[in-house]
């Protein structure tokens, strides 16, 4: 990939073909600003222009396959987070609330980067950071590249995506708004709650969930519950009260509502410019969810062992900040940026249901505050020694945070018989869910990843350049849970066990009718990842005839990864659980851009790539997901996936700004890592099954109107200086597992090593939708802010996890469906200040969530609820 400098060279250099004419009905559209693009392995670049023969198009620039969404892009989706945003990209889907698939390939296939650098994640079953935590107005672009190419990290499957934070202004400015949103499956509506601590809208506790003494001494000591020396009664008296345990009705739920201000000054000072950014935000939201959870054990889902219907409510606020200082002197570019997130949910479920078929009720109730922080600090710079030469250096540190202290779980029995004198009523004995059970779990996470990569690009001839670089990162996560469970003797007196939580246990009911705590995983409480690499890579680019570009390369690439239990008690456990995968690899990548005429091109690219598990995937530890309401537990046995990938892309450029592009793409996978679900439990875990293929086509088409004369109104003022946008894709996969009766594959604690036991053979890919489509369709002004955009957004079903082991159950699978928003966004000005309005209607169709299963005509919804439609209003203004 060509420098700044000299792409910005080529692009003024005269076309060497003749521009043909734009036809007289269309528009010519506007040349937008080019995107501010940071990437590793080449310049911190303003353009990502290359070989454009016609103007600045950044989807045609360069060797590689790529997608730029600028900040005009960005923001006309309307969309809050980043996530979102790349919902709308070609071959893209989005996953729970903030994963992103390409290609139909998992979150472990994307890379995430932030300004060219990795990052941590805050999430405990996840090495890749949720892009649902990027708010939009601190994005200054998102680049998604397709194809490999080795100035980027080998754990690359299906793409990466690269943010890039807003870095120098042009000019000063102050911008400063606000917005409201109302959800009609929340808002004015029932939802649950529960005290906490009075500074919970802020996102921060106040000290109320601070850990009690006496259990922090516990934790000190070192000691084991089990050993029968620990006062457990002084403990539990400690843990719940009125504030974390005392469910609440909340007949209207509040408004949505957020805030946002933003400031940036250029500083000339002696022939420098200095340019200073700063950005900060606030967001409340309420959800909530009234979900149909069922589960059965049988091969043909004839029998429904389990079914609760549970309502959810969720309050999650997100807080945001973001500093930048940026210096230009003429060909040196530094760039230091710090970046900061605060993503909080207070969790509060209550849920009623039956088991095994018979009318006893189980009410279950669920408090809990998932706090998650993320802090980056990373300094870019580029230097051009000489007209030949370009070097690049960039650092970086980062470190997340996941708080979830007092994680509360009760479950009350009604069984309804009437020879039962409580019957009648619901209770709970406190006795291991025989009759009743009160858990209660403390678990924290820390990860600090510290990286630094160096390359430089030195032109060897007007049209071949030689590039190389070196990059290590070194990330370390620590990650405890500690759970508990109340219990109660035999001796309970009736009465009292119909007390609610927080009466049930308080002080005086534990002292005087003997409840005690047990600590259920003493095994492995508390593990140490870690992850070191170091790369290398070298590769050539150029052109080899006036039609002809290439970019070929190898990346070395060494990696060791270590999981092993944190020894918390005096007295050591046995564990095995452990992981020690220290692997080396060679990587080539190679892309040949055939230039066909002056408006079309064809890309050939082929690369071997890997995926390593990710460090919960390997934890051999209990963690609940309350969005999936779904017990995980991790692997140590896992081991990389590799990848051999290929595809061929023929890309049209029949207008400005315009175009159409058809591709396929094939990919090999050895060792996949997929999901499978064992126990009666449900408990989701991980395992490498031997192969998997994926092919696929995708096909992208944007195309500009004048306003056609059957417009109602064409004559009129409204369209004098407006046309209309159409982009529209679409992105077919297939994909299926290899699984013969003499492979194997190793599960912890399992005895059969048989992979047909795991997975069937053809089953697909965990996440892979074989259709995807977006269509956006939109009228704009080019004279001033004037957008209204229908973004309509479809994924086909796809599988979420395998069927429960040995059982023959079919697959489980999610369903996104058909969604339809709107986006207006419009310039006013108001005593001679500018500002913009937004109004966004999101889910139009009312698509619901769906995870399920079907054998027959036998379905079990495994977590089924309705999605509200979403509208806001938000106005923002700028000085």
């Amino acid at each position: 990939m060509l420098p700044p400098q000299e792409a910005a060279q080529e692009a003024s250099e005269p076309a060497q073909q003749a521009e043909p004419a734009q036809p007289a009905e269309v528009a010519p559209p506007a040349e937008p600003a080019q995107p501010d693009v940071s990437i590793p392995g080449g310049s911190e670049i303003t353009t990502v222009t290359v070989r454009g023969r016609r103007g600045a198009v950044s989807v045609r620039s360069g060797a590689q396959v790529v997608s730029v969404l600028s900040t005009l892009e960005i923001a006309r989706t309307g969309e809050g987070n980043i996530a979102g945003a790349l919902n709308r990209v070609t071959g893209l889907s989005l996953v729970g609330s903030g994963y992103v698939y390409v290609r139909g390939l998992g979150d472990r296939y994307s890379l995430a980067l932030l300004n060219g650098s990795p990052l941590p994640s805050p999430e405990p079953l996840k090495r890749v950071v949720p892009l649902d935590l990027f708010p939009t107005n601190i994005v200054a672009s998102a680049l998604i590249q397709k194809s490999y190419s080795v100035n980027f990290p080998g754990e690359f499957g299906g793409g990466v995506i690269n943010l890039t934070t807003r870095a120098v202004p042009d000019e000063a400015f102050v911008s400063i708004g606000g917005g409201i949103s109302a959800d009609t499956e929340t808002t004015g509506s029932l939802g649950y709650t529960y005290y906490g601590s009075k500074s919970d809208w802020t996102g921060y506790d106040n000290g109320n969930r601070d850990t009690p003494p006496a259990l922090a001494d516990y934790f000190a000591s070192g000691d084991r519950m089990s050993s029968g020396t620990v006062d457990t009664a002084k403990i539990a008296g400690e843990l719940v009260n009125s504030r974390n345990a005392l469910l609440q009705r909340w007949s209207e739920l509040p408004v949505n509502f957020s805030a946002s201000v933003s400031a940036g000054k250029p500083f000339e000072v002696n022939g420098m410019t200095i340019g200073v950014i700063a950005a900060a935000g606030y967001n409340n939201k309420w959800t909530t969810r009234d979900a149909i959870n069922q589960r059965s054990l049988q091969s043909d889902l004839s029998d429904v062992e389990s079914d609760f219907r549970r309502v959810t409510t969720d309050n999650r606020i997100v807080t945001n900040g973001l500093l930048g200082l940026s210096l230009i002197n003429g060909s040196t570019k530094v760039r230091w940026t710090n970046f900061y997130v605060h993503d909080t949910i207070k969790h509060s479920r209550l849920g009623l249901g039956n088991r095994n078929g018979t009318n006893v009720d189980f009410m279950q109730q669920n408090t809990a505050w998932f706090e998650r922080q993320l802090f980056n600090s990373q300094v870019v710079g580029e230097f051009k020694p000489t007209d030949k030469l370009s070097l690049n250096a960039r650092a970086s540190y980062a470190e997340t945070k996941r708080e979830s202290p007092f994680e509360l779980s009760f479950e009350y029995v009604r069984t309804n018989a009437s020879a039962d004198l409580f019957g009648k009523y619901f209770i709970n004995r406190l006795n291991n869910g025989n009759a009743g059970d009160a858990k209660i779990s403390f678990s924290d996470l820390n990860e600090r990843l510290l990286s630094a990569s160096f390359d430089g690009r030195y032109k060897l001839s007007p049209k071949l350049a030689l590039s190389a670089g070196l990059d290590i990162t070194d990330t370390k996560r620590d990650s405890s849970r500690r759970d508990f469970q109340f219990q109660a003797p035999a001796t309970f007196p009736n009465g009292v066990d119909m007390f609610r939580p927080d009466l049930l246990l308080a002080p005086a009911i534990i002292d005087n009718f003997g409840i005690n705590m047990v600590e259920t995983n003493e095994g492995n409480p508390a593990f140490l990842a870690t992850l070191k690499s170091d790369a290398a890579f070298v590769k050539l680019d150029g052109q080899l005839t006036d039609a002809w570009q290439f970019d070929a390369g190898l990346r070395y690439e060494h990696a060791k990864i270590e999981v092993s239990p944190i020894q918390v008690f005096n007295t050591p456990g046995a564990s095995l659980a452990a992981t020690n995968l220290d692997e080396s690899y060679v990587l080539p990548a190679a892309t040949l851009t055939w230039q066909v005429n002056a408006d079309s091109q064809l890309r050939l690219n082929a690369s071997k790539t890997i995926a390593r598990p990710q460090f919960r995937e390997l934890i051999y530890q209990f963690y609940f997901d309350p969005e999936s309401n779904r017990m995980y537990r991790g692997n140590p046995l896992l081991v990389d996936s590799e990848l051999t990938n290929a595809e061929a892309r023929y890309e049209w450029y029949y207008a400005p700004a315009q175009r159409v592009t058809v591709a396929a793409f094939v990919k090999q996978i050895k060792n996949p890592i997929e999901t499978y679900v064992s126990g009666e439990d449900f408990t989701t875990s991980f395992a490498n099954a031997p192969k998997a293929d994926l092919y696929g086509i995708e096909t992208e088409v944007v195309k500009y109107f004048t306003p056609p004369s059957w417009l109602p109104g064409h004559k009129g003022e409204f369209w004098n200086d407006r046309r209309i946008l159409t982009s529209a894709n679409y992105t077919y996969s297939k994909s299926s597992l290899s699984v013969g009766p003499d492979d194997k594959t190793f599960a912890f604690a399992t005895a059969s090593t048989n992979a047909i036991d795991f997975f069937r053979d053809g089953s697909p890919l965990t996440g892979q939708s074989e259709h995807i489509a977006n269509i956006e369709l939109g009228i704009e002004s080019s004279d001033h802010l004037s957008q209204q955009t229908l973004l309509i957004n479809y994924a086909s079903k796809r599988a979420s996890s395998r069927g429960l082991v040995n059982s023959g159950q079919p697959d489980i699978f999610e369903y996104p469906g058909l969604r339809v928003d709107f986006v207006a966004r419009q310039g006013v000005t108001v005593r001679g200040r500018e500002l913009e309005v937004k109004f966004e209607a999101r889910n139009l169709t009312g698509q619901k969530y769906e995870e399920y299963q079907t054998s027959g005509d036998n379905r079990v919804d495994i977590n089924a609820y309705d999605l509200g439609q979403v509208f806001s209003l938000s106005v923002q203004a700028k000085f």
